[in-house]
């Protein structure tokens, strides 16, 4: 062959392979390797609609239709998942959270994205760009400006504020993270919005509550105190506030509550001894670690009966070891993107926990999450033990929550939970964010659970059967959560 010969092949060779990176780069495809799968996911996922019953959007966003003045106050601003890529990639602290302007900001992560191949948040950038903004080019650093010209044009339109899109991707109802003291207004003016049909409600949140131990815990005694127009001067009081503030999110449409368990502990006490633990705090005294222990296990129990009182979920989220670095939590806050997996052993105490609800009949649905996925099948098996009462999944085992809500955790929990319990009683994937557009994450999700299911269909592992299958992604997807919340 002589060499013109030669060349010309080789341009038809890198053009084909042009057209074949179109064609299969997160094209309709993305992520379903079998035909069965390409089924189940463009057939029943695509469209279901979403129950998102754990986020961390802000009811205030969502109350004053907010507009996003470009892309990086909608897509950086607070993503600590981004700052994390962006510090890995040797982005200086001014193009993360500092005082560099906001194209400069967005062209750093313009920058790191092209470093992200596998990790998640390459995929989850991509279907963000292809799904709200028609952009289906390979985001970096020589098309980022482009895409923020295409991008921020878009933000102009009324329909690219939040609310538009929270209904571009069909939400139907959206459960917040709220502390206690929060007043609620936002989600009372939400609810008077008739023009806007996504049910947003409260979930009660009282991690600073069981935080006796913290520095915060002083003043947010106080903001408790005044929203009770109570003094707080004794354990009894302490747990009569809280239940005040129950019932103040029960009357708002709250029927979820939140836990952040870093540690799972459980160490009894008489209502004395908590009542002389809570009066040593008031008193500025130090408390030791078995003293936390107790007051946390008993308000923690008080609570868990509240909530089989009023019929609410209780979620516990487990093993997040936060604010590893001192110097830069001193400089910018929690919720900055360093925190990590906590290996601490769960089984035991955490049985005790739900037992000693159980003990009453007083456990409430409770979904359980792990951070690290060593406990997968720790949560896989302990879930078993607590069913019963004629609930269908009444204690689940919460989908991969948060460095696990990638494709390899995704699968890995739906592996256990399928291995140890039912799966098709899944109430399925949340979103876990604090963005208006990361509602992609569902999509994400379902093309996972329909290829894995699709592939146990091709390696005659479950049968080819269209309506089993229909109900069982369908299920998971969104139905499942609409039964067990019963939010009306």
């Amino acid at each position: 062959m002589h060499a013109q010969q030669r060349s010309c092949v080789y341009r038809i060779n890198r053009l084909n392979l042009k057209v074949m990176e179109l064609k299969t780069f997160m094209n309709e495809d993305f992520l379903l390797t079998n035909e069965v799968a390409r089924k189940l996911y463009h057939e029943y996922a695509k469209e279901m609609p979403i129950y998102d019953y754990h986020c961390h959007l802000s009811p205030g966003e969502i109350s004053q239709n907010k507009p996003y003045n470009n892309m990086t106050a909608l897509w950086l601003s607070g993503d600590h998942y981004k700052w994390r890529a962006m510090r890995s990639n040797g982005i200086d602290e001014k193009y993360i959270t500092g005082q560099a302007d906001d194209f400069e900001k967005f062209m750093a992560w313009a920058k790191t994205v092209s470093m992200c191949m596998g990790n998640p948040l390459f995929h989850w950038t991509h279907l963000e760009l292809q799904r709200y903004f028609g952009i289906h080019e390979v985001f970096s650093e020589k098309t980022g400006e482009a895409i923020w010209k295409r991008c921020n044009e878009h933000l102009k339109e009324y329909d690219f504020r939040a609310k538009g899109f929270i209904e571009k991707s069909n939400v139907k109802v959206i459960c917040t993270t709220d502390d206690p003291v929060d007043s609620l207004d936002d989600h009372r003016k939400i609810k008077e919005d008739s023009t806007f049909h996504t049910k947003v409600l409260p979930t009660f949140r009282p991690d600073k509550g069981l935080g006796i131990e913290k520095e915060t815990f002083d003043q947010w005694l106080q903001e408790l105190s005044q929203v009770c127009h109570m003094n707080i001067e004794t354990y009894h009081a302490f747990l009569s506030a809280l239940d005040q503030r129950i019932h103040y999110f029960h009357e708002a449409g709250c029927r979820i509550s939140d836990h952040s368990l870093e540690e799972v502990v459980y160490l009894e006490a008489t209502p004395e001894e908590v009542e002389k633990i809570f009066l040593k705090k008031l008193q500025r005294e130090s408390l030791t670690p078995e003293e936390v222990k107790k007051f946390k296990t008993h308000t923690l129990n008080h609570l868990g009966r509240k909530y089989h009182e009023y019929k609410w979920v209780m979620q516990l989220h487990i093993g997040a070891l936060r604010n590893n670095n001192t110097r830069m939590f001193a400089l910018l806050g929690g919720d900055a993107g360093f925190d990590s997996m906590n290996d601490q052993c769960i089984a035991v105490p955490l049985s005790k926990v739900l037992d000693s609800l159980d003990r009453e009949n007083r456990l409430p649905k409770t979904i359980l999450y792990c951070l690290n996925p060593k406990d997968n099948d720790v949560i896989g098996t302990m879930i078993g033990n607590f069913q019963g009462g004629s609930i269908a999944g009444k204690v689940q085992f919460g989908s991969g929550w948060w460095f696990n809500d990638q494709k390899d955790g995704m699968i890995r929990q739906m592996t256990s939970l399928a291995n140890l319990g039912l799966l098709s009683r899944f109430v399925g994937m949340l979103t876990d964010s604090r963005s208006f557009i990361s509602y992609t994450r569902h999509e994400y999700f379902r093309r996972i659970l329909c290829n894995m299911i699709g592939q146990w269909v091709v390696d005659g592992e479950a049968p080819n059967c269209s309506e089993s299958l229909e109900h069982l992604v369908k299920n998971v997807c969104y139905n499942n959560a609409v039964n067990y919340f019963e939010i009306e």
